[in-house]
């Protein structure tokens, strides 16, 4: 998208030619071309009508010499190149070259970002320049010649806006006069292939498919070796390796050989043993085998702590009071069920993978009550083949299967923060970021996503930024996109809300109280009525300013020592109802007692549904014409603070 539009434009008279884009439209081109005429007259110290006069009078006598001097006349855009940027509402940069008296245009977007190459506009514009001379036959370049080979220049200048390289340039050029169009046009399909001195396809197909067939011949191919050579190289390995390691290899053969195949069904050699239930015990000689000591003489056994550590320490803090610590022995001892009762459910939960699975009833096969199993051989496998199919199902169903695609997705990601002093709201701010999921590569191949849609819901933005590289703006809230395929969502749009007019999803008090040395800190928060659902999985984090040793929370909370944190995690927040609280008692030593304490606390939540948190929705451009599909939107929390 570095070149929207290409124009040829006389220093007096109506434009000869323009070229544009398929997405640009020729209207916004010609609002280019007006105001860089306007603005050149400018500049010159002309007036629209003393120009329309001049150009009348050149027309009716053409053979005057100072025509093309009084065209110019003391235009500061007369300079062999350069650039302007244009416009009010919407701003383009017009490229451009003077040759004799045409201006050769070229009509970009005005970007801050330094997101369009400006340096490819002007290598455009410079292959447009070679395109006209060489319809003219030379610098001299008037309406007249060019008019000659209109059809040419129009051809030529509809591939060079699209982007061609210099050696089809050449060959183009070469084939404008006395060619025709077609062969200008179609006869640079080859041409980058016969001047690098490359081979076409057609020549070289054949090497390839011999080369192919050969891998394949090799690949299949075996060899057998005599048994004159096996004889020499068993007679050669003879040498090499050890007596001994033969020796053990043949008896290894013979054991093998010897074993024949056994009947599954076969009577145990057992039964014919007869029984000897004195001859199994063997009688030992040695006395340390009756000395216990010596059986116990490894065993380690852990000593018991003193009695100063069994007793509870007195905790007199207003609020803490009571016994802490101790130990207590019993003597009760519980018994093995009840020892061991946790592991009864499948680890305490969670583990046993058939909690998954529907329970159903096995259909009992009728057979030798469960001997078929056993056999075997060929006509087993089948049998285990179909068990193992129709048991993979159920396993299969638990896996989450991703959604097939079936266009162009898009989705809005907003994320908002804000900053409560007490109860007031100090700050707030929304950001929201249009992302587009194209089809993957492997699917699209090299094939572009092109589409138009249109933004609703925007009374509350501020200001829009779009990605001109790969989107436009059409007006009306009306967009245009076209990008290549990727594997990761491609970000098109990003937005703000005004502060006055951005939704809160949840208020946040926070009331701290220091009396004497035990610091209370309590957490309010309600949500807003309004939202479409209740707010799910929140996260409530309390940065602590000092080390606690001790803490007195209610409900209870989760305490991050090396991050000196302490969190709550909420299941759910009611859309209506009272506020909810998060307590949390500490005593502080009289070094750390201090007014002036710190407490901050951080809110982290985030909302995925069908619809955004701003109203901020996406529609296609034509009412009934599915280009795309809006999948579910997601805003998250930033920087959500109180203190």
């Amino acid at each position: 998208m570095s070149c929207l539009a290409l124009s040829l434009q006389p220093a007096n008279g109506s434009d000869i030619l323009l070229q544009t884009r398929e997405w640009f439209p020729p209207a916004r081109a010609l609002i280019a071309l007006h105001a860089f005429r306007q603005t050149r007259l400018a500049f010159s110290n002309k007036s629209p009508s003393s120009v329309v006069a001049t150009s009348s009078s050149s027309s009716s006598s053409t053979a005057e010499p100072s025509a093309a001097t009084e065209s110019i006349g003391d235009d500061p855009l007369s300079a062999s190149s350069g650039q302007l940027i244009v416009g009010v509402e919407s701003k383009y940069r017009v490229v451009y070259r003077l040759v004799n008296s045409i201006y050769v245009l070229g009509i970009t977007t005005a970007d801050h970002d330094n997101s369009i190459n400006v340096f490819e506009c002007i290598s455009i514009v410079n292959q447009a320049v070679s395109v006209i001379v060489t319809a003219c036959r030379g610098v001299d370049v008037t309406p007249e010649k060019l008019s000659r080979k209109y059809a040419e220049v129009y051809m030529a200048l509809d591939i060079v806006l699209r982007g061609v390289s210099n050696i089809r340039l050449a060959a183009m050029l070469s084939y404008m006069h006395g060619d025709g169009i077609a062969k200008m046009v179609h006869s640079a399909l080859d041409t980058e292939a016969k001047i690098r001195g490359a081979d076409a396809w057609p020549a070289v197909e054949l090497h390839s498919t011999e080369h192919q067939s050969n891998i394949e011949a090799f690949s299949n191919a075996s060899f057998e070796l005599p048994p004159e050579t096996l004889a020499a190289g068993d007679q050669k390995v003879s040498t090499i390796v050890p007596q001994s390691t033969i020796e053990q290899d043949e008896k290894m053969i013979k054991a093998e050989e010897s074993e024949a195949e056994k009947d599954p069904f076969a009577a145990s050699e057992a039964i014919n043993k007869q029984e000897d239930l004195v001859g199994g015990f063997k009688k030992t000689k040695d006395p340390s085998a009756t000395d216990l000591t010596l059986a116990l003489a490894g065993l380690e056994v852990t000593t018991l702590p003193p009695a100063e550590a069994t007793q509870s320490t007195d905790i007199t803090v207003e609020g803490f009071e009571g016994k802490y610590g101790g130990i207590e022995f019993g003597s009760e001892q519980a018994t093995l069920g009840e020892a061991f009762e946790g592991f009864t459910d499948a680890w305490g939960g969670g583990l046993d993978a058939s909690e998954f699975l529907e329970n159903k009833k096995v259909k009992k096969q009728e057979g030798l009550s469960g001997l078929e199993l056993l056999q075997t051989g060929d006509s087993a496998a089948p049998t285990a083949a179909a068990a193992g199919a129709d048991g993979g199902k159920p396993l299969e169903n638990l896996l989450v299967k991703s959604t097939e695609m079936k266009g162009p997705e898009m989705y809005i990601l907003e994320e908002i923060s804000a900053e409560f002093r007490e109860s007031l709201l100090a700050r707030v701010g929304l950001m929201g970021v249009v992302y587009l999921r194209t089809m993957p590569p492997k699917v699209s191949g090299d094939k572009d996503t092109e589409f138009s849609f249109r933004v609703e819901g925007t009374s509350s933005v501020k200001r829009f930024v779009i990605q001109s590289s790969r989107c436009s703006s059409l007006g009306n809230g009306m967009f245009h996109v076209r990008t290549a395929p990727s594997e990761e969502p491609i970000p098109i749009l990003k937005y703000s809300l005004l502060p006055r007019l951005t939704p809160l999803p949840l208020r946040v008090r926070l009331i701290k109280r220091l009396s004497g040395t035990l610091l209370s800190v309590m957490i309010q928060y309600v949500s807003n009525p309004e939202l479409l659902a209740p707010l799910t999985d929140v996260t409530f984090v309390l940065k602590l300013p000092v080390d606690p040793t001790l803490l007195k929370v209610s409900p209870k909370a989760v305490l991050n020592r090396s991050e000196g944190e302490l969190k709550w995690h909420v299941p759910e927040v009611p859309l209506k109802g009272t506020p909810g609280k998060l307590r949390v008692r500490m005593p502080l030593d009289s070094s750390d007692i201090d007014e002036e304490l710190e407490v901050v606390g951080y809110v982290k939540f985030s909302v995925q549904g069908a619809t955004s948190l701003s109203g901020v929705c996406l529609k296609p451009a034509t009412e009934g014409k599915t280009d795309f599909y809006e999948v579910n939107h997601r805003y998250q929390s930033g920087v959500y603070t109180c203190n």
